[in-house]
């Protein structure tokens, strides 16, 4: 039986692996979400995965998200989930997983474990143990929902904040390793750097993280690291990565757990995620910026009807100027700043008296309008200054960067403010993203 720790949501989880026979740099395969502009970047890892067993097989990259092939698809992952099971293809391991992500010359580190979904909500003024950093978009949302219905596994690429500035729960880990079983180490493809992973098949090194996760819980604790009032409801793990996955896990859970007979020790209740330290070194917030497909009329002159004379447009040479402009403008005495790229030229966006207390809220207002007045088509959230300078360059397409938010503040905002505007930060840049690697069972 899985280990639970209630005052903490942890479950140790059984984790399911690829059987060693198995090419692990085929199987792992970066996070859905990733890449959602650029379909040749998901045609090359088909190619380079092939008839291979593959968590590729077993996810709905979003590049497809607007095709006519959706049903189709979530068909051929289900199939693909429950023959994989049936043919004895993943082993189980007991235990979480110490991982270590190498990438650009730096180690990310992370623990994966299972976390109780009774105590994650997803709303904005959630007072929940888990919470969500950021709004949800309902068309992807909607997707998730789709593909874990009916899933016999899952597999996460979730990542979990914890604000531990001691180092005291994932770091002590990293130190044993020595006594830990190795699990996988290899290069992940498409130049996204190396994984390795460890069972933490130590009870000494589990309780540990447990005791250290209890510390972090503990309400003097958290009223005195915030400085906020001792009836505030404990923020304990904050989602960094993969809100969307997670809320759709909370929807299914609260529709499965009110059918007759559903035993509340379910493997639905719970989701598999990595956790990391919000002070781990390598861990880096970069901006998401947005991308406008079939924009009608002129961007510039929307964003001036919209913010009036508070906004001021500042013309740029390229991508570069542009970038470093943006970041040093948005500063709380500075006002706000972000940047339009379009087929016509680039320029910085000033906003001297801002109405929201983040660029990003200005900039989601505005394309909220943009949307409802039917004046651009779609938007896309990317990763990377460079894809979305060139494909804002697109005729009919335009793009707005924005600068990344201080990673130091996040709780504090969130335990204040609620949750961000949807889209607000990622967690490093899109190659250096969750890779699908371990999985679970979710059914009885």
């Amino acid at each position: 039986m899985p280990r639970i720790y209630p005052g903490i949501a942890v479950q140790i989880p059984e984790v399911l692996l690829p059987v060693t026979q198995i090419d692990p740099a085929r199987w792992a395969v970066i996070a859905c979400d990733q890449f959602t502009s650029q379909p040749d970047y998901w045609q090359a890892v088909c190619h380079r995965v092939g008839d291979s067993p593959s968590a590729l097989h077993m996810i709905l990259p979003e590049a497809y998200l607007h095709t006519s092939v959706k049903s189709e698809e979530i068909g051929r992952i289900h199939r693909s989930m429950q023959q994989y099971l049936n043919q004895d293809l993943l082993q189980p391991v007991e235990g979480m997983i110490y991982v270590e992500r190498a990438y650009g010359g730096q180690i990310r580190r992370g623990l994966i474990m299972a976390l109780d979904l009774e105590q994650y909500h997803f709303e904005h003024t959630a007072s929940s143990l888990i919470r969500a950093t950021e709004g949800t978009i309902q068309e992807r949302l909607d997707l998730r929902i789709e593909v874990r219905q009916g899933s016999v596994l899952e597999l996460p690429h979730i990542l979990v904040l914890i604000d531990d500035p001691e180092c005291s729960v994932i770091e002590p880990v990293a130190q044993a390793t020595p006594r830990l079983e190795p699990l996988y180490d290899f290069e992940l493809m498409m130049e996204s750097g190396h994984l390795t992973g460890w069972l933490v098949d130590d009870s000494d090194v589990e309780a540990g993280v447990i005791r250290a996760l209890q510390d972090l819980a503990r309400p003097d604790y958290f009223t005195r690291r915030y400085g906020i009032n001792r009836d505030a409801s404990v923020l304990l793990y904050a989602v960094g990565d993969g809100n969307h996955s997670l809320a759709a896990a909370k929807v299914l859970w609260e529709e499965l757990k009110q059918q007759p007979g559903i035993r509340m020790d379910h493997p639905a209740r719970y989701a598999l995620v990595e956790v990391q330290n919000l002070h781990e070194e390598a861990l880096c917030f970069e901006p998401i910026h947005r991308v406008l497909y079939g924009l009608h009329g002129d961007l510039s002159q929307a964003v001036y009807d919209f913010l009036g004379e508070q906004v001021s447009f500042t013309p740029c040479q390229e991508a570069n100027p542009l970038l470093e402009m943006v970041e040093q403008v948005d500063r709380p005495d500075n006002g706000q700043a972000f940047g339009i790229v379009t087929s016509q030229g680039v320029q910085v966006a000033q906003i001297a008296n801002p109405g929201f207390n983040l660029v990003v809220s200005t900039v989601q207002a505005f394309l909220d309008e943009l949307m409802q007045t039917g004046k651009v088509e779609r938007i896309d959230y990317v990763h990377g200054a460079e894809v979305a300078y060139h494909l804002g360059k697109q005729n009919g397409n335009a793009s707005l960067y924005l600068p990344p938010i201080p990673k130091e503040n996040l709780f504090r905002t969130i335990i204040r403010n609620g949750s961000l505007p949807l889209k607000t930060f990622s967690i490093g840049e899109a190659r250096q993203k969750r890779f699908y690697m371990e999985s679970r069972k979710i059914v009885l």
